[in-house]
């Protein structure tokens, strides 16, 4: 027993070493592992268990995952493209020792090391090679990303800080119908973006339910897999676009920053912000990302009669700065109502994905009965 209990404690004092990957130690579960090491109790056995169980029950894997998510000085010197210290390099491997050592540990391991002879909460091991994992992850870090990057694919900003949106919009672009045109302009303006090659911001506007903000979706979780991810922000926070554009500057992935429904009102203190962002102040350039915003109106900036008077000398220019605000997007992508055999071919083509089976000539009857109420073809 003395053996054993002599190699939990050699195990705890390099786990509490840990320095690459120690940001793992902070996690719920490893805190609680740690904790066990320290004092083999049976509560800290139970409170481990307690927390493993909420993942699965099997500490090689949570191990490992906790590990290929992890984000440390190591993975984003590497998504930065700069050199790594040898010193870092060597403790990365004797680390990955370490834990992989960590992920094979069991119950009755602590049981014979506490010398506790009754009932403890036990968990599965299997065996894994945390060397070529983490090898095999670090070669796919330009398309998987690393920290919340790799485990989500959309996020919106929240209290300042960039958070995933733990159930993104699922719309997939085989799902969508007619636009292809529009949809095919977009598409490759994000496959240059994915490629390295210059990429324009993109305005996709015109009429409500066309599908702008469900072509912008369905690209990111097309592309997702080569690297892309979504940032939504709303216009009221364009005030803290730098400090995004900032936070992912480095970041070895691609994003579409998204900003749906926008426009502004002729006073509107936000106006100036985006037109910066836009004409690439030194501040807000990045080169990973792009600026999607869909908006109903062409010039994006909501004027009434009143404004035309007042006490401004130069009233005219004022407008026009105000209206140039869309064309500082280099892509602009019209979405307009579909006629009326437009939007057939599109019911047609929705009911054969839903499996609808309906006679062509009742859905094509409720299909133009519903368009004259809502009003959403040109049609009508």
């Amino acid at each position: 027993m003395s053996s054993i209990k002599t190699k939990l404690e050699k195990l705890r004092d390099e786990v509490s070493s840990l320095a690459v990957f120690r940001g793992m130690l902070k996690l719920r579960t490893m805190s609680s592992l740690l904790e066990m090491l320290k004092a083999p109790t049976p509560e800290n056995v139970g409170i481990f268990a307690s927390n493993l169980y909420r993942h699965n029950a099997n500490i090689s894997e949570y191990i490992a995952k906790a590990v290929a998510e992890d984000e440390n000085p190591y993975i984003r010197r590497l998504s930065a493209k700069k050199p790594v210290p040898p010193a870092m390099e060597a403790a990365v491997n004797s680390e990955l020792t370490v834990l992989e050592e960590l992920s094979a540990l069991t119950a009755q391991d602590v049981s014979d090391a506490a010398g506790y002879t009754g009932y403890l909460p036990g968990w599965e091991c299997t065996p894994t090679d945390l060397h070529t994992m983490y090898a095999n992850r670090v070669n796919e870090l330009f398309t998987k990303g690393y920290g919340i990057y790799s485990k989500y694919t959309a996020f919106s900003l929240r209290d300042g800080t960039i958070q995933p949106i733990l159930t993104p919009d699922p719309q997939r672009l085989c799902e969508l119908h007619s636009y292809e045109l529009q949809r095919q302009k977009i598409i490759d303006n994000t496959i240059a973006l994915i490629d390295g090659l210059p990429a324009a911001n993109c305005l996709l506007y015109g009429d409500a339910g066309t599908g702008k903000s469900s072509t912008v979706k369905a690209v990111v979780n097309e592309y997702a897999p080569k690297g892309l991810r979504l940032i939504e922000i709303k216009k009221s926070q364009l005030r803290e676009l730098p400090l995004v554009m900032e936070q992912i500057a480095e970041n070895p992935l691609k994003f579409i920053i998204f900003i749906d429904d926008l426009s502004f009102s002729a006073d509107d203190e936000d106006f100036g912000m985006l037109k910066a962002v836009l004409e690439g102040s030194a501040s807000s350039r990045s080169g990973n990302a792009v600026i999607y915003a869909t908006s109903n109106r062409r010039h994006l900036l909501r004027e009434k009669f009143a404004d035309r008077s007042g006490d401004d000398i130069h009233a005219g220019d004022t407008r026009q700065e105000q209206a140039s605000l869309s064309e500082r997007f280099g892509l602009k992508v019209t979405f307009l109502k579909p006629d009326k055999q437009v939007y057939l071919e599109i019911v047609s083509q929705l009911a054969k994905q839903y499996g609808l089976d309906i006679p062509e000539e009742e859905l094509f009857a409720g299909a133009e009965s519903y368009a004259k109420r809502q009003s959403c073809t040109a049609l009508y």
